[in-house]
């Protein structure tokens, strides 16, 4: 198969870091500049966050990408399954690796579901959280839903292999280049270990409406995802705790490749708004 140009120039990331089963891919751009800790979706990888990546290394941040266990350049043993608690672990201990300390988590769908977790159980490590096209953790389900949730890996798991990465890759994205880009990932990863990844994803979710977020949070949508309930369940969080929802025009769930000048655009904004610290030139 002869890739479209931009998976050939698909960046490497240079650093690896040993796992129990896995071997983590990341890079760290370094500097003295705010770190931010960029974490992709399901089926996905780093390349997702590209540039959002270069946007905010020009702008002075320290930024750090990389691929979750299975995903991209990141290894999983053979034999070993995909878990949300191991997906945990990896991000702490990157967090460690890289001598980071109170970053800003910004993570797209499972990536959002994994930095929510994160910042929940360690708020003192995290500054802020910048959550795309995810839903919300702790969010209340409607019996609906509930079904929803519970029938999506069965109903995947009857899609034949050769024909999943494309369906998925069109429920992903709207523009034809994203859509295009989206079917090549997906496609890069077997069937069952994406299933795996989906139930993680979902073990993400523990209905806890009374509970506030911790740390800022900002969120950010894909005016036209209609993914999940992420389309309903996003304004309710933002309305919860009284923060603003950025809706991105003419994009979809993968909101950074559909619209990839306005999400950076987007994180600057949020990242300036929030705080002189969070907006650059201090030392983590």
């Amino acid at each position: 198969m002869v890739y479209p140009i931009y998976i050939q120039r698909m960046v490497k990331l240079a650093d690896r870091l040993n796992r129990p089963n896995a071997v983590i891919a990341f890079t760290d751009s370094g500097g003295e500049g705010a770190v931010v800790v960029l974490t992709h979706g399901a089926g996905l990888d780093h390349s997702m966050f590209d540039a959002q990546a270069a946007s905010l290394a020009q702008r002075g941040f320290r930024v750090i990408v990389w691929d979750l266990r299975g995903h991209g350049q990141s290894t999983l043993a053979d034999g070993a399954r995909f878990t949300a608690s191991d997906a945990f672990e990896d991000l702490d201990a990157l967090l460690v690796e890289c001598a980071v300390g109170e970053p800003v988590l910004v993570g797209h769908s499972l990536g959002g579901n994994l930095v929510q977790a994160f910042a929940c159980a360690n708020p003192d490590r995290v500054r802020g959280v910048i959550v795309l096209d995810s839903t919300w953790n702790g969010g209340p389900l409607s019996v609906f839903e509930r079904i929803a949730l519970r029938l999506a890996a069965p109903a995947l798991s009857l899609v034949p292999a050769g024909r999943l990465p494309r369906l998925m890759a069109r429920a992903s994205a709207v523009t034809p280049e994203a859509i295009a880009r989206a079917e090549v990932i997906f496609a890069g990863m077997p069937k069952t270990r994406f299933l795996e990844v989906w139930r993680a994803t979902v073990s993400f979710v523990d209905p806890d409406p009374g509970r506030r977020f911790p740390v800022p949070l900002a969120l950010v949508r894909g005016a036209e995802d209609d993914t999940g309930n992420i389309s309903t369940a996003m304004p309710r969080w933002a309305a919860a705790e009284g923060v603003q929802e950025y809706l991105i025009p003419n994009a979809g769930h993968i909101v950074t490749w559909d619209a990839p000048e306005q999400v950076s655009c987007t994180l600057f904004e949020i990242l300036e708004g929030w705080n002189d610290s969070i907006a650059g030139g201090e030392t983590s």
